[in-house]
């Protein structure tokens, strides 16, 4: 049976839980039976089963609803907002900050079926994923995608490094088809995933979360087309 971990975690996924364990036979060895062993290998034991968890790929059955555009991340919306110049969607966008905690799953998911037209890199700073201004300044990786489905609006998933995570993984290609909710990639350790649509100043769509919310990457609607 496979291990629900995310390929996406290499190396650090065999890394990481190897060394906890190689430190906690270390401390075992040399200093057993010290009284305060028992309490350090339990703190480490904890950062074990966190390593694991933080890499964990959990099945999910994705709703097939091309209607809504699906949360692309896991965590909890922290802004919604109208950006006056999204320059990759050539104009108003509708823009919903996702921050992911050290303790949600961090694999990205499509939020609906598209085409990804082009990707971009962008080097920055590593300030608190929390805050809408990282979206601007922090290492990004930007994402533009056409909607398979009618309306065949442009949509922009960033990938954005927080003051922890210093490595994106994106293994989408440009040119390339995704379905619904399939995965793309991920952000290590801490970080935020921002949606931009268009514009509704016309009332195509509602938004569905709202500030607070906690979403689900395939699995919640952040915006439904009416």
């Amino acid at each position: 049976m496979r291990l629900p971990l995310t390929k996406y975690g290499l190396p650090q996924v065999a890394v990481f839980p190897g060394l906890i364990a190689a430190l906690m036979a270390g401390l075992a060895v040399i200093f057993a039976p010290a009284l305060w062993l028992v309490s350090a290998e339990a703190a480490l034991a904890l950062v074990l089963v966190w390593a694991f968890s933080f890499f964990r790929d959990p099945a999910r059955v994705i709703p097939k609803d091309e209607k809504v555009l699906l949360s692309p991340a896991d965590g909890k919306v922290t802004d919604i907002t109208i950006v006056e110049d999204c320059g990759e969607l050539g104009g108003k966008a509708l823009r919903i900050g996702i921050f992911l905690s050290i303790f949600n799953v961090h694999i990205n998911r499509a939020p609906c079926s598209v085409m990804v037209e082009k990707i971009t890199y962008k080097k920055g700073a590593f300030k608190n994923a929390l805050s809408a201004e990282s979206g601007r300044v922090n290492e990004s990786n930007d994402l533009v995608m056409t909607r398979r489905e009618a309306p065949e609006d442009r949509l922009l998933v960033r990938q954005v490094s927080g003051a922890i995570a210093r490595h994106i993984v994106c293994a989408a290609k440009e040119g390339a088809w995704y379905a619904q909710g399939e995965k793309f990639g991920m952000i290590k350790f801490g970080s935020r995933t921002e949606l931009y649509v268009p514009s509704s100043e016309g009332g195509r769509y509602d938004i569905a979360v709202q500030i607070g919310s906690a979403v689900r990457a395939g699995l919640t609607p952040l915006v439904r087309y009416r």
